[in-house]
């Protein structure tokens, strides 16, 4: 009886190792997987930041500051127009 168990135990220990370092290459071959994908991403971030024109941001600024200024032009416009709507008793 101490025999069989003796043989069994390089067996469960051989079949462990094996488990575990099938695992463990799994799960490293996803994280090099994962970052190979976020260098390539950075890598493509910075080939668009490079064929961006130089004024494109100025020029966001101003669109942005002339849809500001057109939501608060709607937004007296449309304060005015509810008043007219409204009978007055």
């Amino acid at each position: 009886m101490i025999d069989e168990s003796a043989a069994v135990l390089p067996l469960w220990m051989l079949l462990s190792a094996a488990f575990g370092f099938m695992i463990g290459e799994a799960l490293g071959g996803q994280a090099r997987v994962r970052k190979y994908l976020e260098q390539a991403n950075d890598d493509l971030r910075d080939q668009l930041q490079a064929a961006r024109p130089p004024g494109l941001s100025k020029l966001k600024q101003e669109l942005d500051q002339q849809r500001h200024v057109i939501n608060d032009i709607h937004k007296r416009i449309a304060a005015v127009t509810k008043g007219l709507q409204k009978p007055t008793s």
